[in-house]
């Protein structure tokens, strides 16, 4: 674990490489000790047969937000790798935009745990759509695996 103060900029330089998240229209939009959210504009392109936002595209924003959250709790030199993930569909993914929110729930020196929430906004309050809860695996000195 760390007390890395710059861990905002390396999760930003992480995002931005992150070509997944590109495609999607993702933006990196809140980053705290042990917390991330990323927004997603609506786009009928991410959408399945319903015009609904696809469980595809829900898990892997909340997996990304899960591990940037991690990322403020290790030091500069690690990196991450998502080891497991299970997520609850709770609700049609029916919004103008979409906010995923990974928050620490336990952090450790091999093994972090995260739990994941994605929210679908319009007008009125935010509707939780999915949970999500993910392990990540801390990976040190591996050249093909940085940051």
């Amino acid at each position: 674990m760390t007390d890395d103060s710059d861990f905002g900029e390396r999760i930003r330089q992480s995002f931005g490489r992150q070509g997944t998240m590109a495609m999607i229209g993702a933006e990196l939009t809140r980053i705290e000790p042990a917390m991330v959210e990323i927004e997603v504009p609506f786009d009928p392109k991410l959408t399945q047969q319903h015009g609904l936002l696809h469980a595809g595209i829900i898990s892997a924003a909340s997996e990304t937000a899960c591990t940037y959250a991690a990322y403020a709790k290790v030091n500069p030199d690690v990196s991450l790798l998502t080891i497991e993930f299970k997520v609850n569909l709770m609700s049609p993914g029916r919004g103008e935009r979409f906010l995923f929110r990974g928050e620490i729930t336990k952090p450790g020196s091999t093994i972090i745990v995260a739990d994941g929430r994605a929210y679908a906004i319009s007008d009125g309050p935010a509707k939780l759509i999915a949970s999500m809860t993910s392990t990540m695996m801390v990976i040190r000195g591996r050249e093909d695996i940085v940051g």
